[in-house]
This record gives C-alpha cells, sequence and structure tokens, in this order.
C-alpha cells in the first residue's frame, strides 16, 4: 500500500490534478500497485476553510504519505493577502522545507513532433534533452527580509541571499550522481564574479568534483547560461544552480519544447517525494478546459519512478505521451496548422487510451 497525497491547489490546478489522478489510478492498475490516494487542502480553498494556506493537516498528510502531488497554488484573491499569507511564501515554500525537499529535478527532452511548435529553429532544438536541478531551500526564497522605513520617509526592503556549504554540497552531490548515469556532463551556474555565495558555491564545485573524476564540471555565469539555453541548449546535459536561478532558467528552458505545460517536475531529498507541474496556476485560464495537463501527467511519471522506484509504470506513462502526440493531438498552447486541438479532459483521456504496460 502507497499512501499519495493529492492537493489539487489553485486555479487550473483543479483541472488538471483529476486528469493526472486517472492516469496514476490507471497505471497503477496496469502494474498492479496498491494505491491510497488521499486529497489535502492548501492555498486558497485551506485559507478559507482553515485560515491559513497550509493547515496541519495537510502537512501531516504529507509526511505520512510516500509521495505528495501538487497542481498549482496562487490566485487573484490570496494576492489579496499580507505577504506572510500568500501561498508561494506561506504554503509552497514550507512545504518543501518541512519534507526536507532541497533538490528540484526538472527534466527538458524535446518530443519531436513538438518542433513546430517550438519558438526555435528545428536544428537548435532537435537534439536537446537536458536535466536542470535547483537548489530548493535557500537561497533569497527563504533568507531574512526586511522592510525599514528610513527618517526621511525613504522605505528599504531586502532579502538574504545566504548559503552554507552544506547545503551547497548536498545539492552538488546530487547532481554529480544524476550526470554520472547520464552523458557525464554537470554544468554548474553561479554569478560568482559579483556575489559572494556564488564564489562559495563554485568553490564548493570544484572540490566535490575530485570526487567524481568521470564527470566533465564546467562553471557558467546565469546570464551566459540564459544566452545559452537559446542559442545551443543541446550542449547541456545537466545544470546545476541555485534556488532563484533555477527558477528562472527552468522557465526558460520549458519554452525550447512549446509550452511551460510541457514541463513536470520532481522534489527530492526527504522521505516523501513532492512531484508538480513547473508551471503556475493560470487563473486567466482556469475553467475553460484549455489548459495543457501534460507536465502534471508527466510528474505522476517521476512520481513511479522516484517515490515508488517503478521504472517500467514511469516509462509507460512517458510512452503514452508520446504517442498521443505522434498521433496529433494537442491542447490549444501547442496547437499548429495540421493538428487536431483538444481540452484538458480529452488530452488526459487519450493518454490513458494509449496507456499500455508492454
Amino acid at each position: 500500500m502507497y499512501r499519495i497525497a493529492v492537493l489539487p491547489g489553485d486555479g487550473i490546478g483543479r483541472e488538471i490534478i483529476p486528469v493526472a489522478v486517472h492516469i496514476l489510478k490507471r497505471t497503477a492498475d496496469l502494474f498492479r500497485l496498491n494505491l491510497q490516494i488521499e486529497y489535502g487542502l492548501i492555498s486558497e480553498e485551506a485559507y478559507a476553510r482553515e485560515g491559513h494556506p497550509l493547515p496541519p493537516s495537510t502537512l501531516t498528510l504529507c509526511q505520512n504519505s510516500v509521495a505528495v502531488l501538487l497542481g498549482a497554488v496562487g490566485s487573484p484573491e490570496m494576492d489579496r493577502l499580507p505577504p506572510e499569507l500568500r501561498p508561494e511564501r506561506a504554503a509552497l515554500l514550507p512545504l518543501r522545507k518541512e519534507l526536507g525537499l532541497y533538490a528540484n529535478f526538472r527534466p527538458v527532452k524535446i518530443f519531436p513532433e513538438l518542433i513546430p511548435a517550438s519558438p526555435l529553429k528545428k536544428e537548435i532544438i532537435e537534439n536537446v534533452d537536458l536535466v536542470v536541478i535547483r537548489e530548493l531551500t535557500g537561497g533569497l526564497y527563504f533568507g531574512e527580509k526586511s522592510r525599514v522605513k528610513t527618517a526621511e520617509g525613504e522605505e528599504i526592503a531586502s532579502d538574504l541571499l545566504a548559503y552554507s556549504t552544506m547545503e551547497i554540497r548536498r545539492i552538488l552531490h546530487f547532481a554529480f550522481t544524476v550526470a554520472r548515469q547520464r552523458r557525464q556532463k554537470l554544468t554548474s551556474v553561479d554569478k560568482a564574479n559579483v556575489l559572494t555565495s556564488s564564489q562559495l558555491w563554485r568553490e564548493t564545485a570544484e572540490e566535490l568534483s575530485q570526487d567524481y573524476p568521470e564527470v566533465v564540471l564546467e562553471h557558467m555565469y546565469v546570464d551566459n547560461c540564459a544566452m545559452q539555453l537559446v542559442k545551443n541548449p543541446a550542449q547541456f546535459d545537466v545544470i546545476v544552480t541555485e534556488n532563484m536561478f533555477g527558477d528562472i532558467l527552468t522557465d526558460q528552458a520549458s519554452v525550447l519544447n512549446g509550452s511551460l505545460g510541457m514541463l513536470p517536475s520532481a522534489s527530492l531529498g526527504g522521505e516523501t517525494g513532492l512531484f508538480e507541474p513547473a508551471h503556475g496556476s493560470a487563473p486567466d485560464i482556469a475553467g475553460q478546459d484549455i489548459a495543457n495537463p501534460i507536465a502534471a501527467i508527466l510528474s505522476t511519471a517521476l512520481l513511479f519512478r522516484y517515490s515508488l522506484q517503478h521504472e517500467a509504470a514511469a516509462q509507460a506513462i512517458e510512452a503514452a505521451v508520446a504517442r498521443v502526440l505522434a498521433a496529433g493531438y494537442r491542447t490549444p498552447d501547442l496547437y499548429t496548422e495540421g493538428t487536431t486541438r483538444v481540452g484538458t479532459e480529452e488530452m488526459g483521456a487519450l493518454v490513458a487510451r494509449f496507456l499500455t504496460a508492454g
């Protein structure tokens, strides 16, 4: 029996998560896995019912589960609250911290059928197969924050960017291990020419590289990395970077495949894994049956791979998605001339139809 916590969240999260859960159950049935799926509240609905975006009951549920499947958080209603009660700060970040999820794993692999939907030329993206590993529980997002007024009436806001050697070493260990299992190239992204924290990051990477002689380590400034993701993304195998840089770079990398709706993610490091699409709640399209559920579906594949240790199930989901795309079906974000436009629910039904155990 594997307990899975499901947190639909806000906006399109409430549309894509039922689709992803359907694929989760269908895959479990195919491979005869016994799942116990339990739902929890987070963000807007949690605040309305419990008075906080991350109530204790939700945290307890997640801590007692082998994996968490999360939709998305963020809504216009929650944006009216004080910063300390907004879901990104009061729910998502504490959930990652409490579960010990220091490593975010985001794979970007080009589906040949989606090349026409990409803003980049075919020859630039056709061989892209990379992973971005983002440190998830340190840096600016978790550093000390302050807003003070001076005697002259000016307001000064600050966020502390701090990393310890331990935090840097553990995410680099994770990244080196992943690179060793892939094409054995690791690009460490920093801003060591101006940031003291990046200087420690780079020095630690150099020191740790001695433990992984088979992995080629290169360093790259974050601004150059952003440019290279557009100019020559196929050069990358594994990218590792700090929290904010990783947040920005992975959103940029998602568009290589044509849409942020294609990018899954796994947050790892603790006993419980957290799996979620990389996109946000997209309130502007919520409730219209047009959101792309593939990132959420592919996140369930990562759930089978990393939390349930079932590679065959993960590959079955990924193969089903590939078959649906090869058959020409697209949600509106990926639609191009000559393909067939489908909605959120229909895309999920198609993936389920193409899902097989062999």
